[in-house]
Formats: structure tokens, C-alpha cells, sequence
């Protein structure tokens, strides 16, 4: 379909977009390629309003493919770090177990890395002017009596739109329209922390964690860390633990010191470097229990409405999918979108295609994140990166 044919078809579609995680912006990207402007609307007073999270290895064949459509590849690559792609496993006495080294020159750009913030950056600053609107609360979401989908925003004002679109996370105010499904605790929570200026000041940190992630296993815990740009180190501490327990029995805001010691007494023989990722963390620890949706989520059709990313297919983070999912959705969507004149037609193909999809990377997701609390994870994972990699990594 032509951009003119697109640009008029848009004349006579309203598409409101919730969320501007990584896969709204992607959406609404590829629809601004195809002539079709689109609103998005977050809750986030700007794009700097908050801490934006770690480091994303971008796949060659979902957030890399997404970004081919985006028209913004090229201009990826310069931002990305592919020497990234390093893996160290250890134990808890932190022997190295297995190794990735990192990528030579002209390889390791099938899952090269990129800080949230850079490519959220990169996805804004393709947007026409006032295409996000910053601050926008959505109170309500509803069928309109025109059988139109409607937003409710906090200023009281209303939204009717042609196409809504829930990009909007793991508590979806869209999710409610389509399905009855609510996100279920894994039994496993992150506490999260940072350590700054690695390089200078915790250069042992740095030479233990590498230029990529390193995985530190044992006693059904871990401690994982991953090299962020900017000489920044992202930790995240994984428990198993009851919710409530997560929240209110390991951290408390009020006393970092208290919270620091409840942590590293939960690793009380591990090697005093991997202790140091947590002892010396810079910033403040953050508990993050996992959730996850029902693997193979799906609904049934709803006219004029449909979900990406999380908020269809919220998974635990141990397939590394979530954002390559979203992206790759939101571009699909929007391609969809302009190759169809029918609506419908258009949301019907994109579930169709995205519904299995997201299934599978679930399901791995799912099972891996049964493999990495095994008492004998190290040897799960090792055989598990071995297989992927086919002998190209150091043991």
C-alpha cells in the first residue's frame, strides 16, 4: 500500500495507543513510515521522568527486524554494544563455568546491546512533534455507546477512538476489554541496584561482571549483573519468596543499611566478590517480584481493540524477550494496519501471527525460569548455552 493511499485511509481512522514503552513508540513509528499518525498516550510526565531500566540485547529476527521497518536500523548500530554479547556463568565461589567472550570485530550483531534509555530516545526522536502526550493518566477505558472503544483520562476529558491499542505493561488499564486474565506471581523476586562509574570505583565488580552479563548460581538463588553504558553496572538480586515477603521483609526505604544486610544474608558463603554487588551498590534497592500471564494468553475478538507486549503477554524476563516481543508487535500491528483497509481484518492479523508467537517465547520463558532456581542450575544453564552456541564458547 502507497504512503498516499495510507494518508488517506488515515483521514478516517483514529488510533489511540496506550503506553510509551518500547513497542507503543515502535507502532507508532511504523505507522508515521506508512502515513498514519497515531496519539500515544503516558502517564509519565516526560521521557526523563524516571529511571528507564537496563540493557536490552536487541534480536537480528524480532526487535532488530522491528527497527528494519522503523526505518532506524542504521541508525541503531552506532548506538548499539555488541560487545554486549559476553556471558560469564559462574558459582557462588565465582568460578567461571562458562564463558561467551565477547563478540569479535564484524560479529555479535544478531543480539547486540542497547540501554532503554538510548533506544527509547532513538524511537521519540523519529516521532512527529506532540505525537506522545506526556502526563496522561487514563482513568477508564470503555465501549462507547457508538460500539467505539473510549479512554477516560484523569482531566476528565474523553478519547473516542477507531483503534485502541494496549501497549500499556503488566497492569493493563486496556487488558480489562478483552480479557479476564491477571498477571500471577512466579514465586521469584528481583531486588535491584547499581553501581556507578564501575571502572574507577569498583574495578574488581567490573573485572568479575565483564563487558556483558554475568550469571552467578547456587542454592536455588542468584546474583546476576550486566554492563550498562555510561560505566554503569545493573544488579539484580533473584529470591525465591513469598509476594508479600518480597516487598515488605527484605527492603525497607527507610534504613538502605538494614536493607543492604538482610540481602547479603541471604548469600552468607558466597565469594566476597560476588557479595560485593550487593555491599557496594550506589543506588536504591528496589524489589521487583516477577509476574507473569497465563503462557498462551489469548481473547477473543473485540472490535476496534488489541494489546502488545506486556500487556498481552507479560513473561518473566528469563528468555530475554519482553521488549524484542513488544517491538516486533508494534511493527507488525502497524504493518497490518496499512496493508488493510478493513479494521478487523487488520487486528485479526495481527493476533493471528502474534498469538503463537508469544506462546513459545512464554513457554521457554516459563521453563527457564524453573531451570535457574534448580539446586544444580549452573549445569542446567551451562548445557543449556553450550547447545545454543554450538562450541563457541569458552569452558
Amino acid at each position: 500500500m502507497s504512503i498516499a493511499m495510507s494518508t488517506a485511509m488515515s483521514t478516517q481512522r483514529r488510533i489511540a495507543i496506550v503506553g510509551a514503552g518500547p513497542g507503543g513508540l515502535t507502532l507508532a513509528r511504523v505507522l508515521h513510515v506508512h502515513g498514519i499518525p497515531s496519539t500515544v498516550y503516558e502517564l509519565d510526565a516526560s521521557a526523563t521522568a524516571r529511571d528507564q531500566g537496563g540493557t536490552l540485547d536487541l534480536d537480528k529476527e524480532s526487535g532488530q527486524r522491528a527497527l528494519r521497518h522503523a526505518g532506524l536500523l542504521e541508525e541503531f548500530r552506532p548506538l548499539s554494544r555488541p560487545e554486549g554479547g559476553e556471558l560469564r556463568l559462574l558459582d557462588k565461589e565465582a568460578d567461571v563455568g562458562f564463558r561467551i567472550p565477547p563478540p569479535q570485530d564484524g560479529d555479535g550483531n544478531d543480539r547486540p546491546e542497547i540501554d532503554r534509555r538510548v533506544l527509547k530516545e532513538l524511537l521519540l526522536g523519529s516521532l512527529p512533534e506532540g505525537t506522545v502526550r506526556w502526563g496522561q493518566k487514563v482513568r477508564a477505558v470503555a465501549i462507547g455507546a457508538a460500539g467505539r472503544p473510549t479512554l477516560t483520562l484523569a482531566d476528565g476529558t474523553t478519547v473516542a477512538a477507531d483503534v485502541l491499542v494496549g501497549a500499556d505493561g503488566a497492569w493493563s488499564r486496556v487488558r480489562p476489554l478483552l480479557s479476564d486474565a491477571d498477571p500471577v506471581y512466579t514465586g521469584v523476586s528481583f531486588v535491584d541496584g547499581l553501581l556507578n562509574d564501575v571502572d574507577t570505583r569498583h574495578p574488581a565488580v567490573a573485572e568479575l561482571v565483564g563487558r556483558g552479563s554475568m550469571f552467578a548460581l547456587a542454592d536455588e538463588k542468584g546474583l546476576f549483573a550486566q554492563r550498562n553504558g555510561g560505566g554503569r553496572i545493573r544488579v539484580y538480586i533473584a529470591v525465591k519468596s513469598p509476594e508479600e515477603w518480597s516487598r515488605s521483609g527484605l527492603i525497607d526505604p527507610a534504613d538502605p543499611a538494614a536493607t543492604r544486610k538482610r540481602l547479603l544474608d541471604l548469600f552468607p558463603d558466597w565469594d566476597e566478590g560476588l557479595r560485593a554487588l550487593i555491599a557496594d551498590n550506589d543506588g536504591p534497592l528496589v524489589p521487583r517480584p516477577i509476574h507473569a500471564l497465563p503462557t498462551g494468553h489469548r481473547w477473543d475478538r473485540v472490535p476496534g481493540i488489541t494489546l502488545l507486549g506486556d500487556a498481552a503477554h507479560l513473561m518473566s524476563p528469563f528468555a530475554g524477550a519482553g521488549a524484542n516481543l513488544a517491538m516486533l508487535d508494534g511493527a507488525e500491528l502497524a504493518l497490518a494496519l496499512a496493508a488493510h483497509d478493513d479494521l478487523e481484518t487488520a487486528l485479526n492479523a495481527y493476533e493471528t501471527a502474534m498469538f503463537p508467537r508469544a506462546e513459545a517465547a512464554a513457554t521457554q520463558s516459563a521453563d527457564h525460569l524453573v531451570d535457574f532456581f534448580q539446586p544444580d542450575a549452573l549445569r542446567i544453564l551451562r548445557d543449556t548455552f553450550t547447545t545454543m552456541t554450538a562450541g563457541g564458547a569458552d569452558r
